[in-house]
């Protein structure tokens, strides 16, 4: 058991690195539009899954028919996400974008609390109140343009919470392949058109850098899925935050990107946060028994 629970635990930080590295890739490709770098990610994905379904995972793509409605609002929701996301991951340092977009699993608590009617606490919403602290903290609210990347970063965390809260909503519902899929699927149908509007041919390097933001984006979803179905997701999602550290890493690395002290301070308190839930969560299970 304990061993199982080692391998759930590496699974997730390989995960990590995967994302973290599709983030570089991302910045990489430099002045390529946004929905165009979107496109080609899920156009890698799409293949991938149809060629994991038919020879690893058969299953159902299209979903059942009392949930299609639902997949297609989670993809709505997962492409908002994505496209901000990529848009942050562009303008800002990659540590900031991807702390910003971690913001997810609070909006999960507090959109579950209302959708879902799940238990909200004091402490549940005292949690969310430090981490959206340490949002403004890297914002840095001001009248100025130069604060819309970052404010789209958070735009992103929301987007991603919402289309995780409808994901929470499938649990058990649908096979994780199936929501995937429509999620592609969805974001091809939505960026095609933005795509080739104003459409601009990658050259050299840049067919690279589209090619690994599937494929690594790929890599990080099999490695997370992998990891959740060995463990239980509560025990082991504090360790996603690895992402934030393995971007910082590749971005001082790579672009010498040093986050200046109100977004290291901002960092802390959103990875605090999720540190002391997670622990909060793991004592009120072992108190229920659970």
């Amino acid at each position: 058991m304990k061993e199982n629970k080692t391998k759930a635990i590496l699974f997730i930080i390989i995960s990590s690195i995967f994302f973290a590295l599709m983030g570089v890739m991302v910045k990489a490709a430099g002045d390529i539009p946004v929905f165009e770098k979107v496109f080609f990610r899920n156009i890698v994905i799409i293949i991938l899954i149809f060629l994991i379904n038919r020879t690893i995972v058969r299953t159902n793509l299209k979903g059942k028919r009392e949930n299609r409605k639902t997949l297609i609002l989670r993809s709505i929701f997962g492409v908002i996400g994505l496209v901000t996301f990529f848009y942050a991951l562009d303008k800002l340092f990659l540590a900031d974008a991807t702390i910003l977009n971690k913001l997810s699993p609070f909006f999960v608590t507090l959109f579950a609390g209302y959708y879902l009617k799940e238990k909200m606490t004091k402490f549940k919403i005292g949690i969310c109140l430090v981490a959206f602290t340490g949002a403004i903290l890297i914002i840095k609210p001001s009248f100025s343009f130069a604060v819309i990347p970052a404010v789209i970063g958070f735009i992103s965390g929301m987007s991603s919470g919402a289309a995780y809260t409808v994901v929470r909503y499938l649990k058990n519902k649908e096979n994780f392949l199936t929501i995937i899929f429509y999620f592609s699927l969805i974001s091809i149908i939505v960026t095609t058109p933005l795509t080739f509007l104003n459409f601009r041919m990658p050259f050299g390097l840049e067919w690279f850098y589209l090619l690994m933001i599937g494929v690594l984006a790929a890599g990080g979803q099999i490695f997370l899925t992998l990891g959740y179905k060995m463990w239980e997701a509560s025990e082991i999602s504090v360790y996603l935050y690895t992402h934030v550290l393995f971007s910082a890493l590749f971005g001082f690395v790579i672009w010498r990107e040093i986050p200046d002290i109100y977004s290291i301070f901002g960092s802390i308190l959103i990875i605090g946060s999720a540190v002391i839930n997670f622990y909060h969560k793991s004592e009120a299970a072992v108190e229920t028994g659970r």
